[in-house]
């Protein structure tokens, strides 16, 4: 973790290194909380560049009341860095929290975000069906797992197209089945695996509980059981990422300062998950994009493909928006402790 203090008035600086990147301000009175978050090593830079613009305000006479604490965060691929942060006390005192991440499907040059319900809460579910095995050949002496999870995977399906609003956005999917490893034997048990996405916490807990109702179900029509997990340590679950729409106007006000207003968007929601989210349920705050789709340079792929890449021209625009939000988030708040 790298923590960078601003003590009020005197501008000093203390700091400690642990892990990735991430911005954090809190303050004396009203605590503001940046975030800057990055997939890769090379992506670093940006918060380097943040730290110049940091310590270029230093050197101004017009600093405000307040703290800012830059935070390395580790672990956000595994979904529990932002929950240690946490624990470790991150977010003590902090009344206000923002963060940007990159987006290949905005142009470089751009931002996005949107108030309210932003990106999905994301789960993850592992179901053991046992039942007895046996030879194939004479499946009356047995009671087939394969058929009890091939009947919960279709089942599964009609939670979204038969039971959701379709205005409620919700995502069961089924990717992994195991089960045996003969042609002419039925296995004791089989396994499947999948994903729910819901962008309420209602909704996610629903999902939840029906997932595992529907399961146990099926396993009991075929005459098997069921074992169903939700707390995978690979796959935690990760909460909605909710924007509080004050904090979402301050920051595109910011980003309307350093980007203009035709490349200050508003996003759709996206069903990809986050887990700034954890930080969200503790403080009000608001999560952004930041486009860096480029396709001279062929930085069109998503993240987690092998041909990623980035418009580097992207970097200095997410460090100039923290600056920015910085620096409105804590005038502000001078101005109200002022009057």
């Amino acid at each position: 973790m790298l923590c960078l203090s601003r003590r009020w008035l005197n501008g000093s600086i203390r700091a400690r290194w642990m892990g990735k990147c991430m911005l954090v301000a809190m303050m004396l009175m009203l605590q503001c909380c940046l975030v800057l978050q990055s997939l890769w090593l090379s992506w670093h830079f940006c918060t380097w560049r943040f730290l110049l613009l940091l310590y270029w305000n230093s050197n101004q006479k017009m600093w405000y009341q307040g703290t800012v604490v830059l935070i390395f965060q580790p672990a956000e691929e595994k979904g529990n860095g932002a929950k240690d942060m946490i624990q470790e006390g991150a977010l003590d005192k902090v009344e206000a929290i923002f963060g940007i991440h990159v987006a290949h499907v905005f142009n470089a040059g751009s931002v996005a975000s949107r108030p309210g319900q932003f990106l999905a809460g994301c789960g993850s579910f592992k179901a053991k069906i046992t039942g007895k095995g046996g030879h194939a050949a004479i499946p009356q002496n047995s009671i087939d797992p394969i058929i009890a999870a091939s009947s919960s995977v279709i089942s599964l399906q009609n939670i979204v197209s038969r039971e959701a609003d379709p205005l409620d956005s919700q995502v069961v999917s089924v990717a992994m089945i195991n089960g045996g490893n003969a042609f002419n034997v039925i296995p004791d048990s089989a396994t499947i695996a999948g994903t729910f996405r819901a962008f309420s916490r209602e909704t996610f807990k629903a999902l939840r509980d029906r997932i595992k109702e529907v399961i146990g179900a099926q396993a009991a029509v075929h005459r098997c059981t069921s074992e169903v997990d939700f707390d995978g340590k690979e796959h935690p679950s990760i909460p909605p990422t909710v924007n509080d729409p004050e904090i979402y106007e301050l920051a595109r006000q910011a980003s309307v300062d350093i980007v203009g207003e035709s490349n200050t968007k508003v996003s759709p929601s996206f069903m990809g998950s986050e887990d700034f989210a954890f930080y969200l349920e503790k403080v009000p705050g608001s999560f952004m994009f930041v486009g860096i789709r480029n396709e001279k340079l062929g930085a069109i792929y998503p993240p987690h493909n092998p041909y990623f890449s980035i418009d580097e021209d992207a970097l200095p625009v997410g460090a100039a928006v923290h600056a920015s939000f910085a620096h409105s988030f804590l005038s502000s708040s001078t101005r109200n402790l002022s009057s």
